[in-house]
């Protein structure tokens, strides 16, 4: 009696005494010392009680023949193993006499249900969502993917958190040169704690000083198995809902499941206008700017008198006038985003009425910068992804000084400087500004048009799968 209840205050102890960590003794066939533990906090009691019963009634009968089920195993105890399961949301058995561990794997734990993405609404197509559970994701998933090829690996992360992190691919389609480089990035990953998928850009990005995403976040299933059929390797934890998707271009940021699920020609021109508002939502401010600084004579005659009229009352450069218009904005879009969803259209009502009257009427900006800003940020809001919406919105100031400080040159100068960066940048040693560079005519006209999907072809050639190396 002593002996067990040394060994249950060495179990207490090992988990801190922990509120919601039960470790008792019960009886076991055959067994004089047995000890069951668990967290209450991950699992579902009777569900346990009710498989403890049954592995009770498999002891009973003989243990030699005593098969593991599908929900319990047998082994060696191992005092360090059997921290990790428990902290896994296992029920132990532990047998000391026998030196044995029963687990008992029935964990319960709580996660939404798999409802349509906040920041990736569509308008036609599946509205689920993935969530903060990888069983629950891997359904979502082999529900559209029916194929033993798909391939599921797990590995840990975190010396402390040990989160359990997943990477999956399409056996015969994924590139071995790009699989190999994710194994070996993530092995590489060496921290103590580790509790967000976002975390992992600083290990995976080629460049992390890069005002560009290299990595694509999506919350959608259907986009995680769109993704594998092209030979992409997909990343995704059971703490989070969130699937990063690597390789990527940049084209792969302005691309949305609508333009799948859409007619040919409205999947087309909407696919256009989104790369249009690349262009508007970075450089319309700074060509504005160097309009009114250096070059009013490009303006037509009659526009530049009400351009002219416009800004002539107002009391500083035209980059500090964009620049507070700029901030006013990011300000309210702060502020929508963190406050409760009851709020936020008070907060876009007064937002509104400050930046297109008052702060007009106050002689603090002009009512054609008012509307140069409000298209830049439509713009930006167009962006599907918001991880390239917020390094537009940032390399937009930037651009902004260098048009105040020498008008359409310096803009020149910081459009070759981004485009150099963009054609050098690299996404797990892939060209991230495909197909430009390098040059591939068949696929670069894809960037604008669908064509008909019974003649595309799935595999997109910028990244080689293995399916179109073995076709040649």
């Amino acid at each position: 009696m002593q002996q067990i209840e040394t060994f249950i205050s060495q179990l207490q102890k090992t988990f801190y005494n922990s509120a919601d960590f039960v470790a008792r003794e019960i009886d076991w066939p055959g067994e004089p010392f047995a000890v069951i533990c668990y967290y209450s906090s991950l699992l579902n009691k009777k569900d346990v009680q009710e498989q403890l019963d049954v592995v009770k009634f498999q002891a009973e009968q003989e243990e030699a023949k005593w098969p593991d089920s599908v929900s319990s195993t047998i082994e060696v105890f191992n005092m360090e193993k059997a921290v990790g399961y428990v902290c896994g949301g296992e029920t132990l058995i532990i047998l000391l006499s026998k030196n044995k561990v029963v687990r008992i794997n029935l964990p319960e734990i709580a996660h939404r249900t798999p409802d349509e993405p906040v920041n990736e609404h569509i308008i036609r197509g599946s509205h689920e969502g993935l969530v903060e559970n990888f069983d629950t994701n891997m359904a979502l998933i082999r529900k559209r993917l029916h194929i033993p090829e798909l391939v599921v690996k797990q590995m840990r992360i975190g010396k402390k958190t040990n989160t359990g992190m997943y990477y999956m691919y399409i056996a015969n389609v994924v590139k071995k040169e790009t699989l190999l480089e994710v194994e070996k990035r993530l092995n590489e990953i060496d921290t103590e704690n580790f509790y967000s998928v976002g975390l992992l850009g600083d290990y995976l990005e080629d460049s992390i000083y890069s005002p560009f995403p290299q990595l694509l976040n999506t919350e959608r299933p259907d986009r995680v198995v769109g993704n594998l059929v092209e030979g992409k390797v997909i990343i995704i934890s059971d703490i989070s809902p969130t699937a990063l998707i690597a390789p990527v271009t940049f084209f792969s940021f302005y691309q949305s499941p609508d333009d799948y699920n859409s007619r040919v020609l409205v999947g087309s021109f909407y696919r256009v206008v989104r790369l249009l508002s690349f262009f508007t939502a970075i450089f319309l401010p700074a060509f504005y700017i160097s309009i009114i600084s250096f070059h009013f004579e490009v303006l037509p005659l009659e526009l530049s008198k009400k351009v002219k009229m416009d800004v002539s009352e107002i009391p500083y450069r035209p980059f500090i006038e964009a620049l507070i218009l700029e901030i006013i904005i990011e300000l309210i879009r702060e502020a929508s985003i963190r406050l409760p969803q009851s709020i936020v259209q008070t907060i876009g009502i007064v937002g509104g009425l400050v930046v297109g009257q008052v702060i007009v009427n106050a002689g603090l900006v002009s009512n054609m910068m008012v509307i140069v800003v409000a298209l830049t940020a439509i713009s930006s809001f167009v962006v599907p992804s918001n991880e390239l919406n917020t390094s537009v919105r940032i390399l937009r100031f930037p651009f902004m000084l260098a048009a105040s400080l020498f008008g359409f040159f310096g803009l020149t100068i910081g459009i070759l400087i981004l485009f150099i960066h963009l054609l050098n940048l690299k996404s797990l040693n892939q060209p991230y500004f495909s197909p430009i560079v390098p040059f591939q005519p068949s696929e670069l006209k894809k960037l604008f048009f669908r064509g008909p999907f019974y003649k595309a072809n799935p595999q997109v050639t910028s990244f080689q799968p293995r399916g179109n190396e073995e076709k040649k």
